[in-house]
């Protein structure tokens, strides 16, 4: 049987013979099919709902994955057929790397969990930077990038990408301190490692900076994964909100980005429909 490629081709020499309507058909056929960025669902999204049920549910829409799940979860996604496109790591959103007193802490887990995710074949660990607690941002721009230099290398040897999360301070994690793009993108050239990126939360940073798809351009060799979210309030993707879910998508699609976007917003409405509604919006 010919690929999709060489129909596609043979379409194209065609337009030239045929009539306009029939020309219109054929180049609607010549259209690259969607599917270009692989998705993945957020576990806590849809806490009251089995991850057994969740993984059918999940694989039947076309996802890829369920995300942010610790070691005891990874069998039952890889069970289904999935990927845990980002697996928890050692930190929590307000003890994080910037604390120097667990560094310690953090890099004997990370030496633990890196080689486990490897071996199950998943891509990303998520790290948090913490809280500020009274820090400054340049104090702590230091000690995340001092913890990092002793995680990154056991990362780079497994073959696994560290990803801190992007975080809006002004409404959901106050205090939080990696709550800028420049911030992280100024940790990830301190780190200088490939295997350091940003988890670029779309929510999280429309909140804090806007100018989503000029940013994703700027600072995309510093991006590894991205997350999703209705603003205002973490629901639905669709109209009901304030961006344009699927033009942000034909952006990082245009980018060539080989990662995952993670839908992690909160249904209102029946959990399912919602997701198979999102995934529909950021198919580009």
């Amino acid at each position: 049987m010919p690929s999709r490629r060489d129909a596609v081709a043979t379409v194209a020499g065609m337009l030239p013979l045929v009539g306009a309507s029939t020309e219109a058909a054929f180049r609607r056929l010549a259209t690259p099919l969607p599917g270009r960025l692989k998705q993945s669902a957020c576990q806590w999204c849809y806490a009251s709902m089995p991850l057994d049920e969740l993984c059918r549910n999940a694989r039947a829409i076309g996802l890829q994955s369920v995300e942010l799940l610790g070691e005891k979860d990874w069998a039952t996604v890889k069970r289904h057929g999935l990927t845990c496109a980002m697996a928890n790591g050692p930190t929590t959103i307000s003890i994080g790397l910037n604390r120097p007193s667990e560094h310690d802490r953090f890099v004997r887990e990370s030496e633990r969990l890196i080689p486990l995710i490897a071996e199950m074949g998943f891509p990303n660990m998520i790290v948090f930077s913490g809280n500020r607690s009274g820090m400054s941002d340049g104090e702590g721009l230091e000690h995340c990038a001092t913890g990092l230099a002793r995680i990154t290398p056991i990362a780079e040897r497994h073959g696994v990408t560290i990803c801190m999360e992007l975080l809006n301070s002004k409404v959901d994690h106050r205090d939080y301190q990696c709550d800028r793009t420049a911030w992280g993108v100024e940790l990830a050239k301190r780190v200088g490692s490939p295997r350091f990126k940003l988890l670029y939360d779309i929510y999280h940073m429309q909140i804090m900076e806007g100018d989503v798809i000029r940013t994703i351009r700027d600072q995309a060799p510093f991006i590894g994964h991205f997350h999703t979210g209705g603003v205002p309030g973490r629901a639905e993707i669709d109209e009901t909100q304030e961006l344009n879910y699927r033009r942000i998508m034909e952006a990082i699609a245009e980018l060539g980005y080989d990662g995952f976007v993670g839908q992690e917003f909160i249904p209102k409405r029946d959990p399912m429909t919602s997701l198979r509604q999102g995934f529909a919006i950021c198919d580009v």
